[in-house]
């Protein structure tokens, strides 16, 4: 470096700074820009030796770069020194403005602390300016934008020993090793940006990568799972349309994808399971309700639900795993069936003649408080009826009952017929057949049995139960009959029954006792059924036993 006794720099030194500088802001990495740094203290400046002292993350100083000397650089490249001495050196000495220079004459007390340092050898000072082997001169590098000193994030501390001129350094020196140290700091600012922008890079490409990844995984796990699955808006005006179905999906109902982004699964579901479906939760809600096919069949299936949403909280969607539950829904009827049914005729049992009934019925007890109600607004007793304290019905009507929301259930009067429709109660016990099962066997008798059962079952309208009491017992619940109606429908099915029937390669012949009884709210079932029961026993008593099997 040129004398600040010359009028003027060089221009050549200008350009080498310069150059320097440029290559300070150019480096590569880090370790390039503090060696970098280092070198363009010997290089442009004019010092012997540099060396940059690094602030590590816990605070101490490392020495991170060293020029001019090779054997100094092997011995204190990579040692440490504690911030504790280094802001003692930093405090103590000669301010050069934001350079420190610690003298010979004071120095001594710092030979015994941690920081790294060497010494250079050379002759004692002939003259006031000159250069001592034991002088210190240190330029702090604060963040970017701070100049001053203690007032910004000390970076790193640059070193150097003994200028070239053997002569401290003059103003201009002193500024231009300031100007560096600052630049220095920029570049290291710069450089730590870069490196902390490369690991971003390398941990955002990672974190893509294993997006894409996870993605692959659930691409291939949507559309190869080996059940339905399907994927729905959530919110807004196209709530719950279908976005995306796999194939199994598209197998189970018969419908191909393009299709299928046609529809929500409220336009697919049976009409029936429209209601388990809106009260399916879409937080992890599950249901089970039939799908139509294309063909127009529906198939059993368990729906789960689950919401999926972007980390910003962004567009939701519902993410449906739909599964074939056909066969298993198929067994639970079959085994609800056989509880309910008869295993022979395949008819109702007499469990489920007696849920059936009383399903109908209610008790007399259970609305008493509110008829004692009716009673204290009306100030008269409202209602009667032949039951009891009850509902009084006109002709052929029923009564609603705002209590319970029950349709209640009338009866015709004893001993004539007023024209009042209810439910009737035929009870069924076939004559002769004790006969059958002794004379021909019972495989015989259950023939018979079965073809009984048939001819009842085509003997009444849709929606009346014909069911099996026991042995050869049977009993019609047929609704909205008349005394006239009731008494006919039993003629027909006599009739029906007595016509002969081929078992185990013969023909023969049973008869047919029929009871009309009548249900009404007040009665149990056991009670309607021993009723038409005793009305059975009554007809079959009334005619003569050779007449019974042929009417």
């Amino acid at each position: 470096m040129e004398t600040e006794s010359e009028p003027y720099v060089r221009l050549a030194s200008l350009r080498q700074l310069h150059q320097v500088m440029a290559d300070m802001n150019t480096a590569r990495s880090l370790a390039d820009t503090l060696q970098t740094v280092s070198d363009g203290v010997v290089g442009a400046l004019g010092y012997e030796m540099a060396c940059v002292n690094l602030v590590r993350p816990d605070g101490d100083l490392v020495v991170a770069a060293f020029s001019g000397n090779s054997a100094a650089e092997a011995l204190i490249t990579g040692r440490v020194g504690s911030r504790d001495s280094w802001l003692r050196r930093l405090n103590m000495g000669e301010q050069w403005g934001d350079l420190v220079f610690i003298p010979h004459t004071e120095g001594w007390v710092l030979d015994d602390d941690d920081v790294p340092q060497w010494y250079t050898d050379g002759p004692a000072p002939r003259f006031e300016d000159e250069w001592h082997p034991s002088d210190r001169l240190f330029a702090p590098m604060y963040t970017p934008g701070v100049q001053g000193g203690s007032s910004g994030e000390l970076l790193g501390v640059i070193s150097v020993d003994r200028p070239r001129n053997g002569r401290h350094p003059g103003a201009w020196g002193r500024e231009a090793l300031q100007m560096y140290a600052f630049q220095a700091a920029i570049a290291i600012s710069n450089a730590r940006l870069r490196a902390n922008m490369q690991r971003a890079l390398v941990r955002l490409e990672r974190d893509q990568q294993a997006l894409r990844a996870s993605e692959e995984s659930f691409r291939q796990a949507f559309e190869y799972a080996p059940s339905g699955m399907a994927i729905a808006e959530m919110g807004g005006d196209q709530h719950g349309r279908i976005l995306r179905t796999n194939d199994a999906l598209c197998r189970l109902l018969g419908r191909p994808a393009s299709a299928m982004r046609r529809y929500s699964f409220s336009d697919l579901v049976h009409p029936e399971d429209i209601g388990t479906l809106l009260r399916t939760s879409a937080e992890g809600g599950r249901a089970e309700l039939r799908l139509g096919r294309r063909d127009g069949t529906y198939v059993w299936v368990s729906l789960r639900n689950s919401v999926v949403a972007d980390a910003a909280d962004g567009p939701r969607f519902l993410l449906t795993h739909v599964e074939d539950i056909e066969e298993r829904k198929r067994r639970e009827l079959q085994l609800a069936h056989r509880a309910s049914h008869d295993s022979l005729t395949g008819l109702p049992n007499s469990a489920e003649l007696r849920s059936r009934l009383s399903g109908r019925l209610c008790r007399r007890q259970a609305h008493a408080g509110a008829l004692e109600s009716l009673d204290a607004a009306y100030g008269h007793p409202a209602y009667d009826s032949p039951v009891g304290h009850g509902f009084d019905f006109a002709p052929g009507a029923e009564a609603y009952d705002g209590y319970d929301h029950h349709v209640h259930i009338a009866a015709p009067e004893e001993g004539r017929d007023d024209g009042t429709k209810g439910l009737a109660v035929l009870f069924c016990d076939l004559d002769g057949f004790k006969s059958i099962n002794d004379r021909f066997g019972h495989n015989a008798g259950d023939a018979v049995l079965i073809e009984v059962a048939r001819r009842l079952s085509r003997g009444v309208r849709d929606g009346d139960t014909v069911a099996r009491l026991g042995g050869d017992e049977f009993v019609i619940l047929a609704d909205g009959l008349g005394k006239a109606d009731a008494q006919d429908l039993a003629v027909r099915l006599r009739n029906e029954i007595i016509q002969p029937i081929r078992a185990e390669g013969r023909a023969v012949r049973v008869g047919a006792s029929f009871g009309i009884g009548w249900a009404h709210c007040g009665m149990t079932a056991d009670e309607v059924l021993k009723s038409a029961d005793e009305r059975m026993y009554v007809e079959k008593r009334s005619r003569p036993k050779q007449h019974r099997r042929a009417g």
